[in-house]
């Protein structure tokens, strides 16, 4: 735990904006080194223009890719290109939209010249492919698709890039396998081959459109919440985007709906400055983290101005809830209390939709299943295996324990496939409206009948070499018959939802389980633990799981 986790940022804990972007444009990356290439983990490409990471070159090289990739799929229809507040993301989009116009493809940028959250953008690849009026068309012509330039709650000093195909959520690992292995044969065979017109062609071009994504978004929030509600109860919403791009959406949204909703912070600085530290001392905008909300939970505690404050990460599709009487919510408890209210509250959902959550997540909700006798389905980390269940409607909620999560609008047809931490958001708020209590006396009530877990994340650096061993972990490979004094019930590879690797192990009892897997973005293993038995018998769990990884890693 950095010393100054916590706190707010200072001076020396700030990047240099005009360095960071020089480096995009001046440094050309390696493609010898692994640690330069393209290489797209849960959420698309990540890394920092300083590295050789997120360069000019990745950004050509990469959407010249996606637009091999559209043609090879027959998709022909508008890309929606958004992005995010991020120091890095403006240069990258200017990069993607001259290749895309070169490239004669029909692109859609924000007419307010603003910002775009991740959710707004798939919101509009899914309206442009049906979906509001009928089942989204996901083959045949005219598909529209999408990339949002973004990486997420990272540092400052980063930038992302996502590809988001017809179905409007994240690309499956056959389509990013794909484009990163054709980007990389771009990047060495060097990007002075890919045409590309200068930035202010690409935006006079007849196939560069502007769509107002804030308005198509908050015009069809009363679709998937109830607006009226909240509205009616008078909740005191205070609304923090963390600086990020969510941040004209939180102002329109209180005023189109007439809502007592105060924006806590409404300013956009690519630095960062007004954040304080997350737990190692880095700026992040994780909104599920106490460290990251530090300002926010001071805001309710010292006075409590609102009935619910809520965070969202840079690109929104992340939430976090502040409530008065219980601090900052542990996501887990929140999806929960949000599958708890949802499969009570919403009943023209289709009686047969699955729940559905990453095998990461809690097993408190595994309980809260059984007891709303609805399905469960359990899928690995990566909101991308979602996507089918949430697009046909057979499952009605999917999240995951890092504080994203989408639900279907009332009528029972998707909302979103892609992360949407507003709506989230905005639940919590309806969730108080309705029931009269606030989410986190809702968890407690859960607790009361399910019982109290602990459950923690420890993550741990780790070489290639060896989140490449750890991902091919076997059942085998755990020779014990209990944990933690406990009988194993399942020693899983597979997600037991759909039958997907894990890129693990979970382990599980009836009362405890682990789960550890490679990250797929930073070099480091994680190792989820949760137990009904307390905090010591959770100590015990992970001092198991931590010798079943040690032993892996030594082989």
């Amino acid at each position: 735990m950095h010393d100054r986790a916590g706190q707010l940022a200072q001076s020396g804990d700030l990047i240099d904006v005009d360095e960071l972007i020089a480096a995009y444009y001046d440094i050309q990356p390696d493609v010898e080194d692994p640690r330069q290439k393209v290489t797209f983990g849960t959420s698309g490409h990540r890394g920092s223009a300083l590295d050789g990471a997120f360069n000019e070159a990745h950004i050509v090289a990469t959407t010249a890719a996606i637009v091999e990739y559209r043609r090879s799929q027959g998709i022909d229809g508008p890309l929606f290109l958004g992005r995010d507040t991020h120091a890095l993301s403006a240069p990258a989009w200017s990069t993607a939209l001259e290749v895309l116009a070169a490239a004669g493809v029909e692109v859609r940028i924000d007419a307010r010249d603003g910002y775009t959250p991740t959710p707004a953008l798939s919101l509009a690849i899914l309206t442009a492919n049906g979906a509001g009026t009928g089942p989204a068309r996901t083959s045949g012509p005219g598909r529209a698709d999408g990339i949002v330039v973004t990486p997420s709650h990272n540092p400052p000093r980063d930038g992302g890039f996502k590809y988001n195909p017809p179905h409007g959520g994240p690309a499956d690992s056959d389509a990013t396998g794909w484009i990163a292995k054709r980007a990389n044969e771009i990047l060495a065979e060097g990007i002075a081959t890919v045409p590309r017109v200068s930035v202010e062609r690409a935006l006079a071009a007849p196939s560069t459109a502007r769509v107002d994504y804030l308005a198509d978004y908050v015009g069809q929030l009363d679709q998937v919440l109830n607006m009226d509600a909240i509205r009616s109860a008078g909740v005191r919403i205070g609304a923090d985007p963390l600086g990020g791009a969510a941040v004209d959406y939180w102002g329109a949204i209180g005023e189109h709906y007439g809502l007592d909703l105060t924006v806590v912070n409404p300013e956009v600085d690519p630095r960062w400055p007004f954040m304080t530290l997350d737990w190692d001392g880095k700026i992040r905008m994780d909104c599920s983290s106490p460290y990251a909300m530090a300002s926010l939970r001071e805001t309710m505690s010292q006075d409590a101005p609102f009935d619910i404050a809520t965070g969202n990460d840079a690109d929104a599709d992340r939430h976090g809830i502040v409530t008065p009487d219980g601090g900052l919510m542990n996501p887990n408890h929140f999806l929960a209390v949000a599958i708890s209210y949802l499969y009570e509250h919403r009943s023209t959902w289709p009686k047969d939709a699955a729940i559905g959550k990453t095998l990461v997540s809690s097993s408190l909700i595994d309980r809260v299943a059984a007891g709303l006798d609805r399905r469960l389905v359990e899928v690995p980390v990566g909101f991308k295996y979602f996507v089918p269940g949430l697009l046909d409607g057979s499952v009605a909620f999917g999240g995951e324990e890092s504080a994203g999560a989408s639900f279907l609008r009332t009528n029972g047809t998707v909302w979103t496939t892609d992360k949407d931490g507003i709506i989230l958001a905005l639940l919590a708020s309806e969730i108080t409206a309705v029931t009269g209590r606030s989410p986190s006396e809702a968890h407690r009530e859960l607790v009361e009948r399910y019982g109290e877990s602990a459950y923690a994340r420890i993550d741990a650096p780790a070489t290639r070499e060896e989140k490449a061993k750890l991902a091919a972990l076997s059942p085998e490979d755990v020779k014990a018959t209990e944990l933690a004094g406990d009988p194993i019930t399942a020693k899983l590879v597979r997600a037991p939802g759909n039958d997907a690797p894990i890129g693990g192990l979970k382990v599980t009892t009836d009362e405890a389980w682990f789960a550890a897997r490679p990250s797929g973005t930073e070099d480091v293993y994680k190792i989820y633990a949760e137990s009904f038995r307390g905090k010591d018998h959770l100590a015990a769990v992970q001092e198991e799981a931590a010798a079943v990884v040690g032993e892996a890693l030594k082989g």
